[in-house]
């Protein structure tokens, strides 16, 4: 398993076996790596003072506020995607900038969102006829989301924002339409969010796809936020790109550059700890069926889908012993996915998957009566803190009163 330690989902555990450092938590919980924050934190950091951009903590992939404080000096602010988010992000990393975007506002939360929101970005034009004059009488730096119409993705269509029929964004026909000197006159920047955890040549090209259909719009706005999606922390992303992109924004347009990247910070930096509950066997499959579920709190992993890494363990069949791994619940499909072992696996044998910090906290949720995982925080000098224990209340409160 030596090879597993230093991957980058590992990389942070030294030479510690996830028994040894966690065998004593109750699962499944939810541990965050602080190391692993101020690492990428530091990364967006160094980005952010050699291009002049500014960098957003998205808060729809990592919310777990008890740690904006290691994030918070890298950053210059929050991204919100509502009112709940927009107060957050205002709360818990005050004195911070704060933007906002939403596909619609509510009448009755825009007033409230306005106390918190340094910058307000509106899907269509009709969302900034309706509420852009409210915004910009309360001083708010006001944007509109526009729709490239360029996808860089393949068979994640859940994800793709500039996939045919997409409710996300401005097209330059709707602009062309819509968009009269008065509007035109409201806005401040023009956002794009096109990327779904990919590298810095997807973003060239797009930047491209923008400059052909809103480039003679860019020289008449202050900001241009190129959004989420850029994996600039993983290992091996291309930086260089990167910065030849918000470069040349901000030379062609004269523009401030924003980023907005959620997975990038908190990219590698939480687990999910877990338990075999019982091994049986359907004809030639395998199957350990775990105390966490798929379902409940790693939803990505049906929703997108994908394989989560998991310690000490390779694709099916590299290794002597292959299990489809389950949750408890009644649903069929909540598989997390085929993993092989050194050895056979036995029920009690704890299991750790990792890159856990980034859409599944914020995402958990209790079908079937499963409990939410407990969280915790691994803090740069090993002491292992809880931050928050959950039972059966927690289930209970959402289901009435």
């Amino acid at each position: 398993m030596e090879d597993m330690v230093y991957t980058p989902p590992f990389r942070f555990l030294s030479e510690s076996t996830p028994e040894e450092l966690f065998g004593r938590l109750p699962t499944p919980c939810y541990i965050l790596e602080e190391k692993a924050l101020r690492h990428n934190g530091e990364i967006l950091a160094g980005l952010a003072k050699r291009t002049g951009c500014r960098i957003l903590l998205a808060q729809k992939a990592f919310s777990n506020y008890d740690l904006y404080p290691v994030l918070e000096p890298y950053l210059a602010g929050t991204e919100a995607s509502g009112l709940y988010e927009a107060r957050l992000g205002a709360e818990k990393m005050p004195g911070k900038e704060v933007h906002v975007f939403s596909a619609a506002y509510r009448d009755d939360q825009f007033v409230e969102l306005l106390h918190y929101a340094d910058h307000i970005v509106f899907n269509s034009p009709g969302q900034l006829m309706r509420f852009g004059r409210q915004a910009k009488v309360a001083g708010r730096s006001i944007g509109l989301r526009i729709n490239p119409e360029w996808s860089t993705q393949d068979g994640h269509d859940i994800y793709d924002p500039c996939a045919p029929g997409s409710r996300l964004g401005t097209t330059r026909e709707q602009w062309n339409a819509l968009m009269t000197e008065e509007w035109k006159s409201l806005i401040d920047g023009l956002h794009f969010h096109t990327l779904c955890e990919q590298d810095a040549d997807d973003l060239a090209t797009t930047l491209q796809a923008v400059e052909t259909t809103f480039g003679d719009i860019l020289p008449q706005m202050k900001w241009l936020n190129m959004g989420g999606g850029h994996h600039i922390t993983r290992p091996g992303y291309h930086m260089d790109i990167l910065e030849d992109c918000i470069g040349t924004a901000q030379q062609k347009w004269g523009v401030q550059v924003y980023l907005e990247p959620g997975e990038a910070c908190a990219l590698h930096a939480g687990y999910l700890a877990t338990r075999v509950l019982d091994v049986l066997t359907n004809g030639n499959t395998k199957i350990a069926i775990v105390d966490t579920s798929a379902a409940c709190h790693m939803p990505d992993v049906l929703e997108m889908p994908y394989r989560p890494p998991l310690y000490g363990s390779k694709e099916a069949g590299e290794l002597p012993y292959t299990y489809r791994l389950g949750g408890p619940t009644c649903l069929s499909g909540d598989v997390i996915g085929e993993y092989s072992f050194d050895r056979p696996l036995e029920a009690g044998d704890l299991l750790l998957f990792g890159d856990m910090a980034i859409y599944t906290t914020c995402k958990t949720n209790t079908f079937n009566g499963m409990p939410l995982p407990d969280l915790y925080v691994r803090h740069e000098t090993g002491i292992i803190e809880e931050l928050c224990h959950f039972g059966y209340d927690d289930f209970r409160y959402r289901l009435g009163r």
